[in-house]
């Protein structure tokens, strides 16, 4: 018999290692704004996935049941009245060569800080020695605030991209790794030649491919319309359709990024129509903030069946915009939560959550028939949302039998909190929750984080 930190009970039951079982409260969504709370509950895990859910059985029943069965039990985790389960946080956008420049240069508007401070910064990630102990502590970072997956901007440094993917595999983080392409608008040091950029960037995906991790796969990212000409737009969109990879960007952002675009591509409709003349659109494709967007621009998102990712402290810190979170929902558009470092300033979705309902909040104020959203919905936006907006919403974002276990473990126990029911303790999470709460992570059933 062993004991760990704060679970109750873990009993090894055989010298096959195979199965693990976790019994207690798991809370989880299954349609936005419904949050499901099961308790006295059992999840049986083998192989990575989840394949058997058992409601309402108690821990003594639990034990006889398997202890007369013919599974080979690896481990049984017990969870105490404090202790909850669930789904593992997906941040849909951020950009890990920014996390040193978190909490800078918030005093200066979109266009301006990427000159002052990111275009600098991100011409160090040349340099794999330089990038690889920033790396590392990123997906360190994330991971313990509970991203279990991630959708990373990298630079256009393929060799430094590369060892993010590594990394993220060797952390057993789920993560997309982008290497970023731009060939005009941008300093001469960052500034592509697009046909080196293209074989750059078809390179890299076979690179991340080899890997042969199916947590780790490559996503085409070009940084944004103003960064990349037609040409290169036109050539990654046949990348993608050769490789049918993923693919991120950013849209809709700054009114200046939009007034930009304009100039930039006079004979399209509008920011979204450059990327859909240049087959960028579609399933597997994640648009990052769209606070902007336009009731035609949304039309083409919906009618390609492209997502748009919610940054919420990004687009405050830099002054881009409040987006109207429910309008996208209600024009059926699939949404997913991003931390958006270093626009914006903390690399937890948790924070994301708690910006996404504030913003919600102020459009509230100046507009009374606004319905805000609320603690349910920006948990289903972590969680499920970012799932489906990634195309990856049969593998990830609640516990289903058939998908893998990405979870994390949560205790509250506090002094000052008596007598809560499991979704009060989920709430206080939420508004008040951070690394020191989340015990332990799991990715596709490893346990990451201890």
């Amino acid at each position: 018999m062993y004991f760990f930190q704060s679970f109750l009970e873990v009993q090894v039951r055989s010298l096959t290692l195979n199965m693990d079982i976790y019994h207690g409260t798991f809370i989880h969504c299954e349609n936005f704004g419904e949050i499901e709370v099961l308790e006295n509950t059992a999840v049986v895990v083998h192989e990575n996935k989840i394949v058997a859910i058992d409601v309402n059985i108690d821990f003594e029943q639990l034990l006889s049941t398997y202890k007369t069965s013919e599974h080979k039990i690896r481990e049984i985790y017990r969870l105490s009245d404090q202790e909850f389960l669930i789904p593992g946080f997906i941040d849909a956008h951020i950009h890990g060569p920014q996390f040193e420049n978190a909490g800078l240069g918030y005093d200066k508007a979109l266009l301006e800080w990427l000159k002052a401070y990111t275009f600098p910064l991100e011409k160090k990630f040349e340099d794999v020695n330089y990038a690889t102990p920033v790396y590392e502590k990123v997906v360190e970072t994330t991971l313990k605030n509970g991203t279990t997956t991630a959708a990373y901007f990298g630079t256009i440094h393929s060799k430094s991209c590369l060892k993010l993917a590594k990394i993220a595999k060797m952390k057993k983080q789920r993560a997309f790794i982008g290497k970023v392409n731009m060939n005009m608008n941008v300093p001469d040091y960052l500034t592509e030649d697009t046909r080196q950029s293209i074989r750059d960037t078809k390179q890299f995906i076979k690179d991340v491919i080899s890997l042969d991790d199916p947590r780790i796969q490559p996503i085409i990212t070009p940084r944004f319309a103003v960064s990349c000409d037609l040409n290169m737009l036109e050539q990654l969109g046949a990348v993608q359709k050769e490789f049918n990879c993923h693919v991120q960007t950013h849209v809709s952002e700054n009114v200046d990024e939009i007034e930009f675009i304009k100039q930039l591509f006079p004979k399209h409709a509008n920011y979204t129509d450059v990327y859909k003349k240049a087959n960028l659109l579609g399933e597997k494709t994640i648009l990052a903030h769209g606070v902007h967007l336009t009731d035609e621009e949304l039309e083409l998102i919906r009618e390609t069946n492209s997502s748009v990712i919610h940054c919420p402290a990004s687009n405050t810190c830099l002054k881009s915009g409040l987006c109207n979170v429910r309008r996208l929902l209600n024009n059926k558009i699939k949404v997913g939560l991003g931390t958006d470092v270093a626009g914006g300033y903390n690399p937890t979705i948790l924070d994301a959550m708690r910006r996404a309902i504030d913003v919600s909040n102020h459009i509230f104020l100046s507009n009374p028939e606004y319905r805000p959203l609320n603690y349910k919905e920006v948990f289903y936006l972590a969680t499920m949302g970012g799932a489906a907006a990634l195309s990856l919403g049969e593998k990830i974002g609640n516990f289903k039998i058939g998908k893998d276990f990405d979870a994390l473990l949560v205790n509250m126990e506090n002094k000052l909190i008596r007598d809560l029911r499991p979704e009060e303790l989920f709430q206080k999470f939420l508004y008040l929750g951070d690394d020191r709460n989340i015990k332990n992570v799991f990715v596709a059933g490893d346990k990451v984080i201890i």
